[in-house]
C-alpha cells in the first residue's frame, strides 16, 4: 500500500509557487494559512527567492534545511514536471498538485508525463486540478482564505471528492449538521492517487469510521473494482455519483476529464455490494451523520414517536417512500408503554405506531415510550419527532433519551427544528452520539442509510 502519511500527517510542508508581489496568489493563500494557523514547519519556494512576511523564500527545494514531507505545488502547469523532478531528487514524501491545465483541457500528454514520473519514483501525489487536503486542526492546502471557510470539527467521517467546490460545500453542510471530518480530500483529475487507493488507506485509518465519496467517473472497469473493494471494507461506504444524465456526463468530461459511465449500471452494482448511494448532497450528509453514529445494518422496522399526529403521518409516508416499515405495535408493547405514561396522557395517547403522545406529553412520557420500544424485538430503530414548543418538554429531554439508547443499544434518530433556542436539546443528543436532523425527511434518510449500507 502507498505510504500516505506524508500527505495526510506531514510535519514539514513546502509551498511551491509563492509570489513576493501578490498575497492573492493561490500559493500565498496556502502558505500564509499554514504558516499562521497550523502546527507545521512551512517553507516558501520560488525560483527568484526573496522574503515573504520576514521569512526566507527558498529558490529551490534543496536549499530547505530539513527533509520535506509534503510539497504543495501551485505553479503553472508547464513548470510542474520540473518541480516534481526536484521533489523526487530531494526525497519529498508526497505532493499535492493544485495547478490546473492538464487533462481537463485536453493536455493528457502533460498529465501522463507527471504521473509516469511520480509512479516510477513512488512519489504519491493528489491532483492535479484540485484543492488538495484538509485535516481538521492539522492541515489545509485549499487556496481559499481561512476566514471564508466553514470548517467541520474533527470527527470520524472521511470525504473524498473529485470536485473541490463540492467538497467545500459539503464541509459547510457537515458543519451545520454537527458532522465531524477525519479527512477531506479533493482529488481533481486523480492522475495518480485515486478512489481505490484512498479506500484502501481509509479502511485501515483508525480515525475514520465512515468513508464517503463524491465521484464524477471511473476508468474502464474501475467502478466494479471499487464496488468489490468497498464491499470488503469493514466500514460503511457512501457514494454520491455525478454525471447521471447525458448533460451531466458531458459536464463531467470538461471538469475532470473523467468517464461518467452508465449510471443505471453503476447504481445496480452499488446496491448489489451494499454501498449506500446518495441521490444528492442532502442525502450524503444525512447518510454520513447516521452512519458516523451507527455503523451497522438494520432491517428497517421503525417506530415513530411524536407529540403531533400530523408529523407522525408525514414520517410514516416518508418511511414507506424509502422502503422502511412502520409496523403496528403488538398489544404487549402498547401495554408496556401505557403502564408508565403520565395520567394526563394515558387516556388520549395513540400507541399503535406512530406513537402519538399528544401535545400534553411530558419528558417522562417520551422516556416511557422509548424505553418500551427499545425492549421490543419487533422494532430495530426509533424516530423521535420532537417539537420543543410543546409545554411539557424540557431541554434535558435529548440527554435523557440518549441515555436509554446507551443502555439498550437500540438506535434513535431525532427530528428537532434547528433553531438556536433549542440548541441545548439538540446537544443533549449529539453529545451522546445520537444523530439529529432539522427535517423529518432527513431523519428518515438517516434510518434508510442504516438499512442500505451493509458493512461486512
Amino acid at each position: 500500500m502507498v505510504n500516505f502519511t506524508p500527505l495526510f500527517r506531514p510535519e514539514t510542508v513546502a509551498v511551491i509557487g509563492v509570489s513576493t508581489r501578490s498575497d492573492l496568489h493561490p500559493a500565498n493563500v496556502i502558505y500564509n494559512k499554514l504558516h499562521l494557523r497550523y502546527p507545521l514547519r512551512v517553507f516558501a519556494v520560488n525560483p527568484k527567492g526573496g522574503r515573504l512576511r520576514n521569512e526566507t523564500v527558498y529558490r529551490r527545494l534543496s536549499e530547505i534545511p530539513e527533509p520535506v514531507d509534503l510539497a504543495v505545488i501551485a505553479a503553472r502547469a508547464d513548470h510542474v514536471p520540473g518541480i516534481l523532478e526536484a521533489c523526487i531528487r530531494n526525497r519529498v514524501g508526497g505532493a499535492t498538485v493544485i495547478s490546473g491545465g492538464f487533462a481537463e483541457i485536453g493536455r493528457t500528454d502533460l498529465q501522463e508525463r507527471i504521473t509516469e514520473m511520480a509512479r516510477e519514483a513512488h512519489l504519491p501525489f493528489v491532483g492535479p486540478n484540485c484543492l488538495g487536503i484538509y485535516v481538521p486542526g492539522k492541515l489545509d492546502t485549499f487556496f481559499l482564505p481561512g476566514e471564508r471557510l466553514v470548517r467541520p470539527e474533527a470527527g470520524n467521517v472521511a470525504l473524498v471528492s473529485q470536485s473541490g467546490g463540492v467538497l467545500v460545500d459539503q464541509m459547510v453542510k457537515f458543519a451545520g449538521q454537527g458532522v465531524g471530518l477525519s479527512l477531506g480530500v479533493s482529488i481533481g483529475n486523480k492522475a495518480m492517487v485515486r478512489e481505490l487507493d484512498l479506500l484502501e488507506y481509509l479502511a485501515a485509518d483508525e480515525s475514520t469510521d465512515v468513508i464517503a465519496f463524491y465521484v464524477e467517473g471511473f476508468g474502464p472497469g474501475e467502478g466494479r473494482r471499487f464496488a468489490q473493494q468497498a464491499s470488503r471494507c469493514s466500514k460503511p461506504v457512501v457514494v454520491l455519483k455525478a454525471g447521471k444524465t447525458s448533460e451531466g456526463s458531458r459536464a463531467v468530461s470538461s471538469h475532470t476529464a473523467s468517464l461518467a459511465g452508465d449510471h443505471r449500471v453503476f447504481s445496480a452494482v452499488m446496491a448489489q455490494h451494499g454501498i449506500a448511494e446518495a441521490n444528492n448532497e442532502y442525502e450524503l450528509v444525512s447518510f454520513c451523520e447516521a452512519l458516523s453514529c451507527y455503523p451497522r445494518t438494520i432491517e428497517g422496522k421503525v417506530a415513530v414517536v411524536s407529540v403531533s399526529g400530523g408529523h407522525g403521518v408525514l414520517a410514516s409516508d416518508a418511511c414507506a417512500a424509502h422502503g422502511l416499515r412502520v409496523p403496528e405495535l403488538g398489544r404487549d408493547v402498547q401495554e408496556d408503554i401505557q403502564k408508565d405514561l403520565s395520567d394526563s396522557v394515558k387516556g388520549i395517547a395513540s400507541l399503535k405506531n406512530p406513537v402519538d403522545l399528544t401535545g400534553s406529553a411530558l419528558d417522562d412520557d417520551f422516556a416511557a415510550a422509548v424505553a418500551a420500544l427499545s425492549r421490543s424485538e419487533d422494532i430495530d430503530c426509533i424516530i423521535l419527532l420532537l417539537l420543543p414548543y410543546s409545554p411539557g418538554i424540557t431541554s434535558d429531554l435529548g440527554a435523557r433519551l440518549s441515555h436509554i439508547y446507551l443502555q439498550t443499544g437500540k438506535p434513535l434518530v431525532a427530528y428537532v427544528p434547528h433553531v438556536e433556542k433549542f440548541r441545548m436539546l439538540i446537544e443533549g443528543f449529539e453529545l451522546n452520539r445520537v444523530p439529529v436532523s432539522s427535517s423529518i425527511e432527513g431523519a428518515v434518510l438517516m434510518v434508510e442509510a442504516m438499512k442500505r449500507c451493509r458493512p461486512c
